[in-house]
């Protein structure tokens, strides 16, 4: 469980690698929400070692974390986009050529703004990924048009992706689940009032049982 570095363009990135005990396993690109690579992101990272993945977080905000949502929206309107994506693009590739990891393909787990990174990634590489969980991610996407079998992750209350939307997805390749009276952010522990630990427990539940 250590930051890792390497090279993107010319600039030095960072990330966070989680490795299972017996030290290889399936690669799972976790791709973190608009607060940025904190700590949380980072013990996802670690459980889902502990569950047999090399997981591997890259930083696509650059060491900028933020704490509220107007600090993480500051992020997102001054951000370079070209080099957050060109991060996410090097980090899938760092972990598909990474020795601890096994198999052709890798999974991706995504977060709200993270999760709209990962379909992005899903449709530059179409090959990449055999398996993708989102959760809280964009409801208009249109999962057919993928390779990769999806998961998907809705709160009942979230202002950022509404109900209504959620409902209208139809793919044979996606599997949603919905949970009652609960708003974005409600799997994530640090998330005050909006973290629901019931929920998120099950969540992590169908998550791990999917991607194994």
């Amino acid at each position: 469980m250590a930051a890792v570095y390497f090279d993107v363009e010319g600039n030095q990135r960072e990330g966070y690698l989680a490795l299972p005990e017996g030290g290889k396993g399936k690669g799972l690109l976790v791709l973190h929400a608009w607060w940025g690579l904190n700590d949380f992101f980072k013990q996802t990272c670690d459980r889902l070692a502990e569950q047999g993945f090399v997981a591997f977080a890259p930083d696509v905000h650059h060491g900028r974390i933020a704490t509220t949502p107007d600090e993480a929206m500051q992020i997102l309107e001054t951000r370079d986009f070209p080099a957050a994506q060109a991060t996410a693009e090097a980090g899938l590739k760092l972990l598909q050529t990474h020795p601890s990891v096994q198999g052709r393909q890798v999974g991706v787990l995504g977060f709200s703004m993270g999760a709209a990174f990962a379909l992005l990634l899903d449709e530059i590489y179409p090959d990449a990924f055999d398996k993708a969980v989102l959760v809280y991610g964009p409801s208009e996407a249109d999962f057919s048009k993928s390779k990769a079998r999806f998961q998907c992750h809705f709160a009942e209350n979230d202002e950022w992706e509404p109900i209504e939307n959620v409902k209208q997805i139809k793919a044979d390749n996606a599997e949603v689940y919905v949970y009652p009276q609960v708003e974005h952010w409600f799997f994530e522990a640090d998330r005050d009032g909006y973290y629901n630990p019931e929920a998120a427990a099950l969540a992590w539940e169908r998550m791990v049982e999917f991607l194994k």
